[in-house]
């Protein structure tokens, strides 16, 4: 199986961006720890607008102790659904120096918020990544994702460059199922011409992993984001407690 890796990185800003449900944000926050493993420096911004649960800003803490520095409203706009930070923003993208992450609100009412900003990116320092999830309405089809990645250039006057595959069923999630959404993004992908970066597996599931591996580099996953009515034992571990003392394991 191969895995991704820091060194497969295309560009010096990463944005992901997504439908709602795809589990862009998780994938950002791991992608981010997983640079921030090999390199120093590394900056994400949050850019997403659209769901006020699974924000990057919640996983703060935990990426800055990794030497992560984290651009988001602080204080009491730390849960406003507005784009105050711009400025800041516009700033990491034209400094053309560290690796730079934006978290972007999904579906083309979140994608909105990069065409303030198209005219900052440099055009071969951009990776603009759609994370696919193959269970989720309206791109658990060829058609309905190409529509979806469609919209987001649209809205964001920018074009897509890249494919991750995050398809699951949170604990449900199995081998197969991540074959069969890799198989949706393939088709996704041969039908654009866009690369695919690479696929989801959480760490739990790699561990017990059967048949087949995927063929697209692979990202083991660890689960960091969380609803605000559920406390976790311990951020980014492998099982949180519900309200009522209950554990399940996450993804």
């Amino acid at each position: 199986m191969k895995h991704y890796t820091p060194a497969m990185a295309r560009s010096r800003v990463t944005v992901f961006t997504g439908n709602f449900g795809s589990g862009k944000t998780e994938v950002a926050v791991n992608f981010t720890l997983l640079l921030a493993a090999q390199e120093t420096g590394v900056r994400i911004a949050d850019l997403d607008i659209v769901n006020p649960y699974f924000r990057c800003r919640e996983a703060s803490g935990l990426m800055e102790k990794a030497g992560v520095e984290v651009i988001a409203p602080a204080g009491g706009w730390k849960h406003a659904d507005l784009p105050i930070i711009l400025p800041q923003i516009k700033g990491m993208v034209e400094s053309k120096q560290n690796r730079t992450v934006l978290d972007v609100g999904g579906d083309p009412v979140g994608a909105r918020i990069l065409g303030s900003l198209a005219g900052s990116f440099v055009e071969d320092e951009l990776d603009l990544i759609v994370v696919l999830n193959g269970n989720r309405p309206f791109t658990d089809t060829v058609d309905g994702a190409c529509k979806m990645i469609e919209d987001i250039q649209e809205a964001s006057r920018l074009s897509v460059t890249g494919l991750v595959g995050n398809t699951h069923l949170m604990e449900s999630t199995t081998s197969d199922v991540i074959r069969k959404g890799e198989d949706l993004l393939l088709e996704v992908s041969g039908k654009l011409g866009l690369p695919v970066r690479f696929v989801t597996v959480g760490k739990g599931l790699l561990a017990g992993w059967s048949g087949s591996p995927p063929r697209a580099p692979v990202l083991a996953l660890t689960r960091h984001m969380m609803p605000p009515w559920i406390e976790s034992e311990k951020q980014g571990s492998e099982v949180f407690k519900n309200r009522d003392g209950s554990t399940a394991a996450r993804r």
